[in-house]
């Protein structure tokens, strides 16, 4: 058992030294995998059976992309002019409604965890000492992400949330299980991290996170940082009072940022702050300035000259706090090298108000176990089944994500058309269920 052995290595070990296999190069580290589905002999047909996209670059495969791979997707996105969704989950039908709504939408996704998410995610019944609830139930949704994204035929980038500096245990146990996961698969188990330091001065910031990059970038795990601070509240962390200038990101910031991570590695993404808040709230609250990325891309082309890439676009952005922002924002910023938006306080109602419309929908025959409106004697266990309400969630999720899709600019990426209706799914045993 070899990652239990590695993050429990991780809890009392802190931040490891590690080398990387003599010759590793994230060009060709793809070409020794083999899929989970190969690996544990699971079925894998259709889509599954993909080793690339008809519309992406040959690299981007079913599954979690990692190290080049990963790039290449990143790349390709601000290249032509979309940003791709990141959703939390909190649990595998979270990670189903998303891997779905990724296929139907003919795109890729990003799937992410909180600290918070992935300690749900163990339990909650589980002693967190250490964060090991938290390390054990990210490392977890990693294998049920690993092994059903191929299923579903969509790639994706499996990246961890927002990582205070108190925090930061919790990531150097996944980093830890990254480098034994790599040892026998010449890929990491993630794909990313985010480590949020906005709220240090901004030279430990710059530090602690050169440190992670040296460390991650052996293996092909990307870092995000934060520069500047989210405003709003989201998984125990509350920015709702903080003053307004630090919501706003100064080009010159962002220029150091990039000027001294670039010197370890390009491995990295910017969640610059340009008015952004975590949670929805009334119209005119929230006041985006997207162009503060647009001058912070200006003014870094400006510094690097003729060492400009030829897209002008040589940071690529995070925009955090996605749920209620304006389309017009949106797509403004992807404009100015946006390349993934988060979205959590969105995905959140969706889910609920699935299972509110179900509820709504089948009242009388979720009061009792026995009698409903057909009859005294008539059972209820097929619409009190969790499976059910479960399902409305994530179908109602769904089509919120086909919003946030259309939103981005991210829909028929792929090449692989509309998804063929799901065969035998209403059970053996009986017919199909109320949903």
């Amino acid at each position: 058992m070899k990652l239990s052995v590695a993050v429990g290595a991780a809890l009392f070990a802190g931040v490891q030294s590690f080398v990387a296999p003599t010759g590793f190069n994230r060009n060709n580290a793809r070409l020794s995998m083999n899929k989970i589905a190969d690996e544990l002999d699971l079925p894998c047909s259709k889509d599954c059976e993909l080793t690339s996209y008809p519309n992406m670059p040959a690299s981007v495969h079913p599954g979690v992309n990692t190290g080049q791979s990963m790039m290449d997707l990143l790349n390709h996105a601000k290249e032509n002019g979309y940003a791709i969704p990141a959703v939390n989950c909190v649990s595998s039908s979270g990670i189903n409604a998303c891997l779905e709504a990724a296929r139907k939408n003919d795109a890729p996704m990003i799937i992410q965890f909180s600290s918070g998410g992935s300690q749900f995610y163990a339990g909650k019944g589980l002693d967190n000492d250490n964060y090991a609830a938290c390390i054990a139930g990210a490392v977890s949704g990693a294998f049920h992400v690993r092994t059903m994204a191929e299923q579903y035929g969509v790639p994706v980038i499996l990246h961890t949330d927002h990582c205070a500096k108190k925090l930061l245990p919790w990531i150097d146990g996944l980093i830890h299980a990254s480098e034994r996961y790599y040892k026998d698969h010449g890929e990491p188990l993630f794909s990313s991290h985010m480590i949020d330091l906005s709220e240090e001065p901004i030279e430990e910031n710059i530090e602690i996170c050169k440190d992670y990059l040296e460390r991650m970038s052996k293996i092909g795990l990307l870092l995000e940082m934060e520069l500047g601070i989210t405003g709003g509240e989201e998984d125990g962390v509350n920015n709702e009072d903080v003053a307004k200038e630090d919501l706003y990101s100064k080009p010159e910031e962002i220029y150091q940022v990039y000027e001294e991570l670039s010197k370890v590695s390009d491995m990295f993404t910017v969640a610059a702050a340009f008015g952004n808040v975590h949670g929805v709230y009334s119209p005119g609250n929230v006041e985006l300035e997207p162009k503060i990325l647009s001058r912070a891309q200006d003014y870094i082309n400006e510094k690097l000259g003729d060492d400009a890439p030829a897209g002008k676009k040589p940071v690529s952005f995070v925009f955090h706090g996605g749920s209620g922002s304006d389309v017009s924002d949106i797509q403004e910023s992807i404009g100015y090298g946006v390349i993934k938006m988060n979205i959590d306080t969105d995905t959140q109602w969706s889910y609920w108000e699935g299972i509110k419309k179900f509820e709504n929908k089948w009242h009388d025959y979720l009061q009792e176990q026995i009698g409903n409106p057909e009859g005294p004697d008539k059972p209820n266990k097929k619409y009190y089944d969790p499976r059910e309400c479960m399902r409305a969630a994530e179908v109602n999720t769904i089509e919120r994500l086909e919003g946030a899709f259309a939103d981005l600019k991210c829909q028929n990426i792929l090449g692989l058309g509309e998804m063929e209706e799901a065969k035998n799914v209403l059970g053996p045993r009986r017919g199909g269920l109320p949903v």
